[in-house]
């Protein structure tokens, strides 16, 4: 789609395909994704690369050949960390520039055995009531002890406990205090950073892979398998961007403030312009032909992550809790449905939030975010701050998925009163 305009007079949007092709309706649902838009820095010299180049995001259809090449990966987030460990046996030379290393925790993944497919299937009523409860919308739920609370010794053993397990366990199924508490958070980041030191045998790369600067969980945790096992390897090496930055690409490879690096490929792993950047890159105009892009030039304004003052019949289903996003999808889609059907059965025309709710529901979520950890890292995608020049603002909502649902289900109760409705 490359516009959608709203008619104030048909009360119906307007919306022009990239082919040419044109359509109207009444509502509009942005389904567009909360990681769709595809960041690359504006590196100069992006285009005069004469080998293979590409996004994580888009990888090509055709099998990449590794063999024997010189690759670059630039970024170490969560699916750089997924590929390094796949590609690295394959390459001849690989080298990861890294700009801030994240704490990686182990995915343990394991084959599922005819029986406990069976036994998961038979309690499909049971983990759907338990996802629906949980404060992430997964099967996890945050210890309610605080960690300090807790002796060292004791302390230390759930953690060991906690890493053993597959998957978000060990983040997830913390102390609940990790996420609002500095020093209960530190105590977590110090056991994962000697973890990640103890798989790395050059204790200079060790150093480099630890994460100091932002607090545990502050960004999403990438889960991975051999990742740090593969900076072991002599074929692979790592540069920090911090202390040389990238000046350019250059015709033969990559080139940084204190040497050039040639290279056959170059894969761009270096995430999303996240929750906003996929509409804002559509023409969308709203009533009196604003422009979504010009409505969130200081951060993302609405009201329940749903629809936007001044987009009548619009409605946003990108934003979500802080949770498996999954899950939360399936209550967004659900009061977007029953919306629909209230518009359609009082014969109205439109539908939009009114600009003081949408204020209310703003300052309301900065002010739950206020002491969340998550708001702490320096470049996070949940914030916004891993784009340059993107004005930080709070993109999830921070609520626990079930008040989250509360509030949404208690405006329609309200019979859309913070709504105007036509």
């Amino acid at each position: 789609m490359s516009s959608a305009v709203f008619d104030e007079q048909a009360n119906r949007w307007d919306i022009k395909l990239e082919s040419g092709q044109r359509a109207q309706a009444q509502f509009l649902i942005a389904a567009v994704g909360l990681l769709s838009a595809r960041y690359t820095p504006a590196f100069e010299g992006v285009d005069s690369f004469t080998g293979e180049s590409f996004h994580t995001s888009r990888w090509p259809k055709e099998k990449v050949d590794f063999t024997g090449k010189r690759v670059a990966v630039i970024g170490t987030g969560a699916t750089a960390v997924q590929l390094i460990p796949e590609i690295a046996p394959e390459v001849g030379h690989l080298t990861v520039f890294q700009r801030t290393p994240n704490y990686c925790a182990p995915c343990r993944n394991s084959e599922v055995t005819p029986e406990e497919q069976r036994e998961w299937k038979a309690s499909y009523d049971t983990i759907h009531k338990r996802i629906r409860e949980t404060t992430v919308g997964m099967m996890h739920e945050f210890d309610p002890r605080k960690t300090f609370d807790v002796p060292k010794e004791e302390r230390l053993a759930f953690y060991e406990d906690l890493w053993s397990k597959p998957g978000f366990t060990k983040w997830l199924s913390n102390f609940h205090d990790i996420m609002t508490d500095l020093d209960a958070n530190e105590d977590f980041s110090e056991f994962v950073r000697n973890k990640i030191r103890a798989r790395i045998k050059d204790p200079v790369v060790a150093e480099q892979l630890a994460p100091k600067d932002h607090p545990f969980g502050s960004k999403r945790i990438p889960l991975e398998t051999n990742y740090y096992e593969a900076y072991n390897r002599d074929n692979v090496l790592l540069v920090d961007v911090r202390e040389a930055p990238i000046e350019s690409i250059t015709p033969n490879g990559v080139k940084t403030t204190e040497q050039e690096y040639e290279f056959d490929i170059i894969i761009y792993a270096t995430g999303f312009d996240a929750v906003t950047g996929a509409l804002s890159q559509i023409d969308v105009r709203g009533e009196g032909g604003q422009t979504i892009k010009e409505k969130w030039a200081n951060g993302p304004r609405n009201y329940l992550g749903l629809q936007i003052a001044g987009f009548p019949n619009l409605f946003t289903a990108t934003n979500a809790a802080f949770c498996n996003y999954t899950v939360c999808a399936e209550s967004i889609v659900e009061w977007i449905t029953d919306c629909i059907r209230h518009i359609r059965e009082k014969d109205l025309q439109r539908i939009a939030p009114k600009p003081q709710a949408e204020d209310e529901w703003i300052a309301y979520v900065n002010k739950v975010a206020e002491g969340l950890i998550i708001t702490k890292a320096k470049s996070a995608w949940f914030m916004g701050t891993n784009i340059p020049g993107k004005p930080p603002a709070v993109l999830l909502n921070p609520l626990p998925a079930p008040a989250y649902r509360a509030k949404c289900a208690e405006a329609a109760a309200k019979g859309y009163e913070d709504f105007v409705l036509q």
